[in-house]
């Protein structure tokens, strides 16, 4: 039994409960049925393991080389699923911080996505993502990097056709530029095949209405489209939210005022407010740049020991 298995005899369990509340005891004939059912229902939760339930995805595919519900090209479907499977293993790599430019992506065979039945509505894979290794006995443990990743991959699909550029950039920037390359290699191979794609995750489901849509998703997540850089900008911080992990910066050159993210390796991004809040600073932003996008970040600096090196006092007050 998998996650969304689990949840929805949960839910039966539950509302056979209710409507038994609701039926006087003497009505025996009348609660027979229902008795039966939940007895059923109960045997079968009882009978999980004391183990993670494993989240399952479906990838579904219409197009040239889908033939209904009857089948999928082999070929077709090996590297579809291959590239797919590569994409989620960048994201998750790069919402675990550990993806680089260049180089193997980290701990590839540990987000692996298993592929355990063929799904149906027009054909595709149901995949099981893998279980945390250090969480075994756990029934409902904190999301994996292969969940979040999941997610992210399907938002970025959304987003690439109903989103704005700086919804775009915002993604992209979460889910550092090289994964998204690998999302789009994966949908670049199924359009040159003609065909496209839905992403159905936990309760979302995400549907391509034709290969078109997905051509245009596509032209908006081209390498040429998507530009990263580092740019240095004299000014005050004039306030961070530490919760959100949003901040504004004026700049003092251009009289201009950015709005941007402060970057996950920064635990505490209040000290922000703490230590530079109103005062001359020159500050090193992160910008990610979609069509007419643009997402700053602020990082800690990779050297030294200096946590803040990406932010420099302007003793002058310029």
């Amino acid at each position: 039994m998998n996650y969304e298995d689990y949840v929805a005899l949960s839910s039966e369990i539950s509302e056979l409960e209710a409507l038994l509340a609701e039926i006087p005891a003497e009505n025996l004939i009348e609660r027979m049925g229902l008795e039966a059912r939940l007895e059923t229902a109960r045997k079968r939760i009882a009978e999980v393991p004391e183990h993670r339930l494993a989240h399952k995805a479906r990838l579904l595919f219409r197009g040239k080389p889908v033939f209904g519900s009857h089948g999928i090209a082999a070929d077709f479907a090996a590297r579809a699923a291959g590239t797919f499977t590569e994409a989620v293993a960048a994201v998750a790599a790069a919402l675990s911080e550990n993806l680089h430019h260049v180089g193997p992506i980290p701990d590839k065979q540990k987000n692996q996505l298993l592929i355990t039945g063929t799904a149906v509505g027009s054909f595709g894979f149901e995949f099981e993502l893998p279980l945390p290794q250090d969480k075994q006995q756990d029934l409902f443990p904190e999301q994996t990097a292969a969940e979040k990743a999941l997610e992210k991959v399907q938002a970025l699909l959304l987003q690439s056709v109903e989103g704005s550029d700086d919804e775009i950039a915002e993604l992209v920037d979460e889910i550092h530029p090289r994964a998204v390359k690998k999302i789009a290699d994966f949908r670049n191979f199924i359009s040159q095949q003609e065909a496209w794609c839905g992403l159905d995750f936990k309760e979302r489901v995400f549907r391509f209405q034709g290969i078109e849509q997905l051509r245009q998703s596509a032209e908006r997540l081209r390498e040429e489209n998507i530009q990263e850089g580092e740019e240095s900008f004299p000014g005050e911080f004039q306030g961070i939210l530490p919760a959100s992990r949003n901040f504004e910066f004026k700049c003092s050159d251009q009289d201009a005022v950015i709005r941007g993210k402060v970057g996950p390796e920064i635990a505490d991004a209040d000290i922000l407010n703490r230590e530079y809040l109103h005062k001359p600073v020159t500050v090193k932003l992160q910008i990610i740049q979609v069509g007419h996008g643009t997402r700053y970040t602020v990082h800690a600096s990779e050297t030294g020991s200096h946590q803040h090196q990406s932010i420099m006092r302007n003793p002058n007050g310029v």
